[in-house]
């Protein structure tokens, strides 16, 4: 008994050995190379880059105040339209102290020597229907009347324009009432009724009022790669496609290129500029993020190969020509690639098959 348990030990382990044996073996066998058969055809082959960037308005104008003080009213909001010299708020002064007392001074002053004048004249002009004073005097009080009136009413405007900053004289066109200073789409007002705002100098920008755009003129303006730059120039032709209209694209032209660079997360970029055609019926915000694809190189109705099928050596390009296991190595010249085709401009015809992809099977 205990033979047989000893020998059944050995023709198990004798077994398992074998069974490893072939094992390993067949895991060592070669395995034999199969290729795709690729047949050439005659494709338009596109070379492009895209850029990504948005749509702005070419015209985008900031419509600020031209004197300080509070909003009292404002008459439109974004999204209206606009002309040109429409009256988008009206601002409420509030007048320097001092200007003011100075300015109700010169009122008072001017108002007595208008009273003065007055009296003056209706003393010589009794005095002038006696024929006690000539007329040459009787002229001269005159005049110091229509003068001193004169004075009285450009002080009482000077005191309207500092108090209420518009006068009854100039009151259509006061700067109080904040114009616009283009026809076009109102994109944005920033201020509301009460708050204060500044006018523009030389020391700050001053309030913006309201954004103002004309949206039939639009540009794609987008950043492009320091090496992909020198391979575009202005005027050629552009595809825009805007994320959210995806079922829609448009013709644009490149119309500028930036000279210089300017550095963006660590690598330098150039800005570019595309004039887009919008169609008609098609509404575009300002803003909306595009992508603008550029054509570098086309190549249209040429013999073409998958680039796998490329062998590259150097600065020389081959491909295997045959079948059933059978291929020559043969040199062409290649032409236009788009990253899945390339164009064969010499060293093969296209009733020839062509090597492609390797693929790996057991015997």
């Amino acid at each position: 008994m205990k033979k047989f348990f000893k020998y059944f030990a050995i023709a198990l382990i004798g077994l398992v050995f074998v069974g490893t044996f072939v094992y390993l073996y067949r895991k060592s066998r070669p395995k034999e190379a199969r290729y795709e058969v690729l047949t050439p055809a005659v494709k338009t082959i596109e070379r492009s880059t895209v850029i990504a960037g948005k749509i702005v308005p070419r015209d985008e104008v900031n419509i600020k105040p031209q004197i300080s003080g509070i909003i009292s009213n404002i008459y439109k909001e974004a999204g209206q339209h606009v002309q040109e010299g429409e009256v988008i708020a009206k601002v409420k002064v509030i007048p320097d102290m001092g200007s003011l007392s100075a300015a109700e001074s010169r009122v008072r002053l001017a108002e007595i020597n208008l009273k003065q004048a007055q009296t003056n004249y209706d003393r010589e002009k009794a005095l002038f229907e006696k024929a006690l004073v000539s007329a040459e005097q009787f002229d001269q009080v005159s005049q110091a009347l229509s003068q001193a009136r004169e004075e009285r009413a450009s002080a009482q405007e000077s005191l309207e324009v500092v108090r209420d900053g518009v006068s009854r004289s100039n009151a259509s066109s006061s700067s109080t009432l904040i114009r616009s200073t283009i026809s076009g789409l109102i994109l944005d007002v920033p201020v509301k009724v009460g708050n204060s705002v500044i006018l523009s100098n030389t020391f700050n920008d001053g309030t913006t009022i309201a954004t103002v755009a004309n949206m039939n003129d639009l540009i794609f303006d987008g950043n492009i790669d320091e090496t992909e730059v020198g391979r575009i120039a202005e005027g050629m032709p552009t595809t825009i496609t805007i994320g959210a209209l995806q079922d829609l694209s448009f013709d644009a032209v490149l119309e500028y290129i930036s000279p210089k660079a300017t550095e963006n997360n660590g690598t330098n970029q150039f800005e570019v500029k595309a004039a887009v055609k919008v169609p008609e019926g098609v509404n575009i915000r300002s803003g909306y993020s595009a992508n603008a694809e550029i054509i570098l190189q086309r190549a249209k109705d040429v013999l073409s190969v998958p680039e796998s099928a490329i062998v590259f050596e150097g600065d020389s390009t081959f491909v295997y020509v045959g079948s059933d296991g059978k291929y020559e190595k043969r040199a062409v010249t290649t032409g236009v690639a788009d990253g899945v085709d390339i164009e064969i401009k010499d060293g093969l015809s296209a009733g020839e098959k062509v090597r492609g992809n390797q693929i790996f099977e057991e015997k």
